[in-house]
């Protein structure tokens, strides 16, 4: 089955608007002239001739081998991504933590140094933290919006800065731009974590970071339907991420790249839509009596609210609030919605509530909690698109009551 000229070789899609290439960018049609793009679910490849084979295998021809490395509908997802980023070019993941095992195992080896930061989501902590350091590859946290403790905790052995802006779930803001200049002036690559924001309110490639994750499963899908990953730049960086994909294997499948495909046509509306709601409810947070503190980019109280504004385009879904009380009275606060989905998935049409502590952040020690802001008193909130008089009658509810 060949394929007719696609959309980035005929009319350069990069060139258009960012709701543009959410829609556009990367599909390649078929002899069939499909209008939505192909769901192409085959674990392999017809070669026409052992020559064409062997060619394909070792690269000297492009082509699709076999879908745990090449699958039409991921390069299509691939594609769309790197457009919307920025980059070069993308690779695929099956999660956003297999991103980052991919990421950190292609360009790191035995005594390599890694600088990240404490406000990274649970689970990358307990990656960096406890399981890199049997490979030989030692990480060392510093606080996020601390520049000289970044600065202060690079090595001659240092690879990688590794941060997540907003973070997780505090939503501290890193300046990327800033922490490109240190890391660049001793050879280190930048890599973001863009899970929160998407490319459409944040394009970490454009501050200079050299690399950009994704948890698709999140925004990108925005539906709570699959799970994906995405590694995004320059292509002699992502081409070793791809080596490292096509033997270790951990592989995008074909129907989740294309219901990913389907969850960016609406990313910039969905963003936008949720990053509006979002700052409602955090405005109406930091009025209740009993709440103690509110964590929102976009709210002036903000510590780094200044250069959320230089540096996103809106403050984003994710609003965290300690409540007055402790543990019981946080969980008293989830146990009394009955319209919030308790769950620590984000990224969904629908809202979500968790307790950090206990959930995203729970497997983490009690000293790596507290450096992260982690407290049992910590609600997150990623808010969805459902009308903010509801969600403010659901969580009255359970605030009203401790």
């Amino acid at each position: 089955m060949e394929a007719i000229e696609s959309m980035a070789s005929r009319d350069t899609p990069r060139s258009y608007s960012l709701e543009t290439l959410a829609v556009r960018a990367g599909q390649e049609r078929s002899q069939f002239n499909e209008h939505s793009e192909a769901l192409y679910l085959t674990s392999s490849f017809v070669f026409d001739s052992a020559a064409q084979a062997a060619a394909r295998f070792s690269g000297e021809e492009e082509g699709n081998v076999y879908s745990r490395f090449t699958n039409p509908t991921v390069a299509t997802f691939q594609e769309r991504l790197a457009a919307l980023e920025g980059a070069e070019a993308c690779v695929a993941t099956a999660s956003g933590m297999s991103a980052i095992l991919s990421l950190v195992m292609a360009l790191c080896s035995s005594g390599d140094h890694i600088v990240a930061s404490t406000g990274l989501f649970g689970a990358t902590q307990q990656m960096l933290g406890t399981i890199m350091p049997r490979f030989g590859i030692q990480t060392s946290f510093v606080a996020q919006t601390d520049n000289a403790a970044w600065q202060a905790a690079l090595r001659p052995e240092t690879r990688l800065l590794f941060l997540e802006t907003p973070s997780n779930p505090l939503t501290a803001i890193a300046d990327i731009a800033a922490l490109v200049s240190i890391a660049h002036a001793r050879g280190v690559l930048v890599v973001v974590d863009n899970c929160f924001c998407t490319p459409i309110l944040q394009r970490p490639l454009d501050l200079g970071a050299d690399l950009v994750l994704h948890s698709a499963t999140k925004y990108l899908d925005g539906q709570g339907r699959v799970l994906g990953g995405a590694v995004a730049g320059p292509k002699r960086l992502t081409d070793e991420v791809f080596r490292f994909l096509r033997t270790a294997g951990p592989t995008l499948s074909a129907f989740n790249a294309w219901v990913l495909l389907k969850g960016l046509e609406t990313l910039q509306i969905r963003m936008h839509a949720q990053s509006a709601k979002a700052l409602q409810l955090a405005q109406w947070l930091e009025q209740h009596p009993r709440v103690e503190r509110v964590y929102y980019p976009g709210l002036a109280s903000h510590p780094q609210f200044d250069l959320a504004c230089r540096q996103q385009k809106s403050g984003g879904a994710i609003v965290s609030f300690t409540v007055k009380g402790a543990r019981q009275e946080a969980w008293k606060v989830v146990d009394s919605c009955r319209l919030l989905s308790i769950t620590a998935n984000l990224g969904d049409t629908k809202t979500t509530l968790t307790h950090p502590a206990t959930t995203t952040h729970g497997r983490i020690t009690a000293e790596q909690r507290a450096a992260a802001g982690v407290s049992e008193d910590l609600l997150r909130i990623a808010v969805g698109l459902e009308a903010v008089v509801d969600l403010q009658n659901d969580l009255d509810g359970g605030l009203s009551s401790i």
